[in-house]
Formats: C-alpha cells, sequence, structure tokens
C-alpha cells in the first residue's frame, strides 16, 4: 500500500518564479495598478501568441463569453446550442442576455462537439454555437463552419486551450471567431483572475473595450495618460465593470514567456501517465489527443473501466483525494442540473450520459514533478 502523501496535490497549481514577483513589484512601485500600459503591452503580445489582429482582455472568461455573446446580437428568444460537459458560465452567459441554451452531446473519445452533434440541435432560433475546446484539445472549428449556416455565430470557450492548435496547424484564437480564454489560478497561463476576447472584427473589438469599462468612450488610462482627451469621456451604451488590470497583466506577461517552458513540463507529465495507464490490467482510457503536441494537457482526463471495478468513479476520486492527490471530476453535465434540468428532461444525451460517471481528473501542472506523477499513478493503481 502506498503511503499517504505528506502534502496535498492539487490537480492545477500555477507555476510562479521570481519573475512573476518582479514584475508585480514594479508595477506596485510604479503607482498604477488598474487597466493600463501593463494591459495594453498583454494584449499586443497575445495578438502575436495566438495570430489575432485583436485581443481585449477582461476580468474573466466568463466575461469573455458573456461580451463576446452580446456582441453578437445574441438576445431573448435566441436559442445557443452548448455542450452540457461543460464548466457552467459556457452556458450560462446565455441565460444573462435572456437566450435559451440547447445542449448537445459530445465524442466519447475526445468529449469534444462534433459537427454532427451541433447540426442535429439547429432549429430556426438557432443564433450562436458555443464550442469547448475541451481539456486543450482544439475541436476542427474550420469544418464545422463550412457544414454550419453562415448566419450562426461560432463562440470559442477556449479557457482550456491556450496554446493549442487546430488540425490546421494554426493557433486556437487565429480562427476569426471570437475565441475566449482563461487566466484563472489554475490555467496554463495564470494571472490570478482574468480572460481575454481574441477576434478579427475592429468594429467588435472597439465596441469590446467599451464594453469592459462601463460602455464609455475612453477607459482611466487613456484619460491620465493623454491630457488632450475629452475629461468627460461620451456613456455610449450601457456596458460592464469588466475590465483587466497592470497587476494581472504583468503576471501574464511573464506566464505568456513561460508557456513553451510549461508545455514540455505538462508533456511530460501526461507522457508519464499514458504509459503508465497503458501497463494497468485494467485498462484505463484517456482522452483522444493527449499524445499530440497540440493538445495543451489543462487537464488529464480518464475514463475508469466500470463494469472491471467494484469501486464507482466517485468513491476513486475520494479515495485519491484522502490520500492527498487532488483528482477532480471534469464535468457534472450541465442538463442534468436543476438550473436547466426541467427544460431539458427530455433531453437523451447518450455519449455524455454515459461519461457522466466514469470520466475523472488526474492531477497536471507545469509545477508537478515526474516523481509526482509516478505517485499519481502508484495510488490509483493501489485503489482499483
Amino acid at each position: 500500500m502506498t503511503d499517504t502523501r505528506p502534502d496535498y496535490l492539487p490537480f492545477g497549481k500555477p507555476n510562479f518564479s521570481e519573475a512573476e514577483i518582479d514584475a508585480v513589484t514594479k508595477v506596485i512601485r510604479s503607482g498604477w495598478i488598474g487597466m493600463g500600459p501593463e494591459t495594453i503591452a498583454f494584449e499586443k503580445e497575445l495578438e502575436v501568441f495566438v495570430e489575432a489582429p485583436h485581443v481585449v482582455t477582461v476580468n474573466s472568461c466568463t466575461s469573455a463569453l458573456f461580451l463576446s455573446l452580446l456582441v453578437s446580437g445574441i438576445g431573448p428568444e435566441d436559442e445557443v446550442i452548448c455542450p452540457s460537459l461543460t464548466w457552467c458560465s459556457t452556458a450560462n452567459v446565455a441565460l444573462y442576455l435572456g437566450a435559451k441554451i440547447v445542449f448537445c452531446d459530445v465524442d466519447t473519445d475526445t468529449l469534444c462537439v462534433t459537427v454532427d452533434s451541433i447540426l442535429e440541435k439547429i432549429t430556426p432560433r438557432t443564433k450562436a454555437v458555443m464550442v469547448v475546446h475541451m481539456g486543450g484539445l482544439a475541436v476542427d472549428v474550420a469544418a464545422l463552419r463550412e457544414k454550419l449556416p453562415e448566419h450562426i455565430e461560432i463562440i470559442e470557450d477556449a479557457a482550456h486551450a491556450i496554446g493549442a492548435r487546430y488540425p490546421n496547424g494554426r493557433p486556437v484564437g487565429s480562427s476569426g471567431n471570437l475565441t475566449c480564454f482563461s487566466f484563472y489560478a489554475n490555467k496554463n497561463l495564470s494571472t490570478g483572475e482574468g480572460g481575454a476576447v481574441a477576434l478579427h472584427d475592429e468594429i467588435q473589438a472597439e465596441r469590446l473595450r467599451s464594453l469592459r469599462q462601463h460602455g464609455l468612450s475612453s477607459d482611466a488610462w487613456k484619460r491620465f495618460s493623454h491630457p488632450q482627451t475629452a475629461l468627460t469621456p461620451a456613456l455610449i451604451e450601457l456596458g460592464y465593470k469588466m475590465n483587466f488590470t497592470d497587476l494581472n497583466a504583468c503576471i501574464g506577461r511573464v506566464q505568456l514567456q513561460r508557456q513553451a517552458e510549461f508545455h514540455v513540463i505538462r508533456c511530460e507529465i501526461a507522457s508519464t501517465y499514458l504509459k503508465r495507464l497503458s501497463s494497468m490490467n485494467k485498462k484505463l482510457s484517456s482522452q483522444t489527443g493527449l499524445e499530440l503536441e497540440s493538445h495543451t494537457k489543462h487537464l488529464f482526463v480518464v475514463r475508469l473501466p466500470l463494469a472491471e471495478m467494484v469501486l464507482s468513479r466517485n468513491e476513486v476520486v475520494l479515495k485519491l483525494r484522502a490520500k492527498n492527490i487532488g483528482a477532480s471530476i471534469h464535468y457534472a453535465p450541465l442538463h442534468t442540473m436543476p438550473l436547466y434540468a426541467s427544460e431539458n428532461s427530455a433531453n437523451t444525451l447518450r455519449n455524455t450520459e454515459k461519461l457522466a460517471g466514469e470520466i475523472m481528473t488526474l492531477p497536471i501542472s507545469a509545477s508537478m514533478t515526474l516523481a509526482d506523477a509516478n505517485e499519481v499513478i502508484d495510488h490509483l493503481i493501489d485503489i482499483i
């Protein structure tokens, strides 16, 4: 029996160095910690990284998704298609605008939506599709665009997918769709909190910049740094308080420079997991694509062979946690949640419902070591 770890191993832990600490110190000493020059620089660097002409940072990926639907004209009575196997923000943002969520199924191997799973849910009221790059595996949005009616917008939830690449080799964010990233504490690029929208449309980008700052025609930094800017900016439309800050941005700029370093570590962890899992007597399958360089390895999702086991998935997760191994579940299907269940009682998503009791997530982060990864598998073998 493997001994319990002395410390808890989270499923995702940020990797911060002295460089991030120095960057924060510099911003604090500057006297300007709100949205300013660091934010502008971070956006420009992100534009290069994701190969998009415009990147607009906001205070969370939830805000990014919400504003993306808003500038796409989504409103009451519109339908938005979304996978049920995702974090609640992906669906909830449509409700904020009075729209209706229509859940679609996912592929059992990739855990991502397919063109067919989306097409079968389209009605005359469908106005947008939320595509989730689950775990860091990029969906082929170009193939979807070819089959999707032209008036239906594609919004990409790339919370897991900074640095991922589409099947055509281009980085996620370069597609021309409104693509939303997360910089939350456990993400591959972490600024503590934050998000961004990558896009090609300059008019939409300018509107996003206004909407994140109450709908004003200029932000505080422009008014502070450019005396000629109007002292009382125009209030163009009803906006929101969703701006980024230089405290977050300076961390993000360092994290962006370290993405190649982080990716190597995550690939090594994933390779260790895949090798060890393939040698187990009871075969565990993992998300298809985890062996690919284009997969960001934000999550390492496995399916338990429950037919060959005594324990349930939940029991395995709890036993791992009792050993200080931060196993988790990504995700419980949204169409079964009380908020959505009443409207989706007749909505059978066969693959999602099958996956619901079988999938679990093993810890993976750029702060882990190969010894950590082997210890996780040792505990998993003991338990199963």
